[in-house]
């Protein structure tokens, strides 16, 4: 083959793979659009419904101001939007001498700071929130359980985070924990890290020889539930066997906490989660919960498949689905003429709140693009 054969072989191979792929940036490029303008729906709303000191629903203090303006920011809305650089000011007033940014007496201290400081991560292009990230991220460490030497590491309760009068560790909070310390850029050896996989991988349905717990052997099914630590335990109902049931949103929160804790593909805790979610696919549903916790669900599924570098999910039934376009599409239907979104099926865990919905969505929109 000649150098002139060999250049126009290689021109058409270049031309044949752009135009395999320009199907797919199309497609790309038309749900970024629809993201952009859901965006901007629900920006205008919020503007309209900030307090002049920069909260949202200020009364419950920074938590529901932290979820929406992370929203805000992963969903790609600047720093210097006013929406977004009032609530920033509004947040960074919490900042506590301990490091913590949270509201005083508040117990909900460490949810409050690894909200915060997921935002301040987001928001720190220049390097101005350097320090409080790494005075936020102290805190949480230091408030989880068996930092201080306390809990042995046998104690259901090791390694996780949680809120209420006695701080009772759950797997939502843990994972908020994890997603903060990723945001600070904690490396998955790092001791924090470990502890917090401890107590993850004894919120999951799988017996092995990281959950030992009464509940790891009932249901076996990969599935996470909400804590391990008490006897009788108040979420996921208890199955006739006395198994703990798992559901959607804890599951990828799971799964989740698991890849940021350093875990591959190919771990048999994250094989036997992905499994399980792949099976039980569906948006239209919180698997297990029904309505329930809805937006909540839509934001540990984005989150956890991005993690995963998953884009295709094959059902059940072996229907491959595109989730992000399901998502996408999901929300656009949901969100309201006002620009917001709320739980219509159930407003347990304050999602009949649309603002704190709206963060929500916010954020699962943000890991569609």
């Amino acid at each position: 083959m000649n150098t002139v054969t060999k250049i126009s072989s290689l021109a058409l191979l270049v031309a044949f793979l752009v135009v395999l792929a320009a199907p797919a940036e199309a497609k790309d490029a038309a749900r970024d659009k629809k993201i952009d303008a859901m965006t901007a729906k629900a920006v205008k709303y919020l503007s309209s419904r900030q307090a002049d000191d920069g909260s949202f629903v200020g009364e419950m203090g920074p938590g529901v101001t932290g979820v929406i303006t992370m929203g805000l920011l992963e969903a790609g809305v600047k720093t210097s939007t006013p929406v977004v650089a009032k609530a920033l000011k509004y947040l960074k007033g919490f900042t506590q001498k301990d490091g913590g940014i949270y509201k005083k007496d508040s117990f909900t201290k460490s949810y409050e700071t690894s909200i915060a400081l997921q935002v301040f991560a987001l928001a720190n292009k220049d390097g101005q929130y350097d320090a409080l990230i790494k005075n936020a991220k102290d805190y949480i460490t230091g408030a989880q359980w068996g930092a201080d030497g306390k809990v042995k590491k046998s104690e259901n309760y090791f390694g996780g985070a949680g809120y209420g009068k006695h701080q009772r560790p759950d797997l939502s909070n843990t994972a908020f924990l994890l997603d903060a310390l990723k945001a600070a850029g904690t490396k998955a050896d790092d001791p924090a890290m470990k502890r917090a996989l401890v107590f993850v991988s004894r919120c999951q349905n799988l017996e092995s020889e990281h959950n030992t717990t009464p509940w790891a052997t009932k249901i076996n099914d990969g599935s996470f539930y909400y804590t391990p630590g008490e006897t009788k335990p108040d979420e996921g109902k208890l199955t006739e066997n006395g198994g703990l049931r798992g559901y959607g949103s804890m599951t990828y929160a799971g799964l989740k906490s698991m890849v940021y804790a350093g875990l591959s593909a190919k771990d048999k805790r994250v094989k036997a989660a992905f499994e399980w979610a792949t099976k039980n696919y569906d948006l239209t549903t919180n698997p297990g919960m029904g309505p329930e916790g809805l937006f909540y669900y839509y934001m540990t599924l984005a989150k956890a498949l991005s993690a995963m570098e998953a884009d295709k999910i094959v059902d059940a039934d072996g229907k491959k689905h595109i989730w992000r376009d399901d998502m996408v599409n999901q929300l656009e239907k949901q969100q309201r003429k006002d620009g917001s979104w709320i739980n219509t099926g159930s407003d347990r865990w304050l999602e009949g709140e649309p603002l704190l919905v709206t963060g929500y969505a916010l954020i699962a929109l943000g890991y569609c693009k």
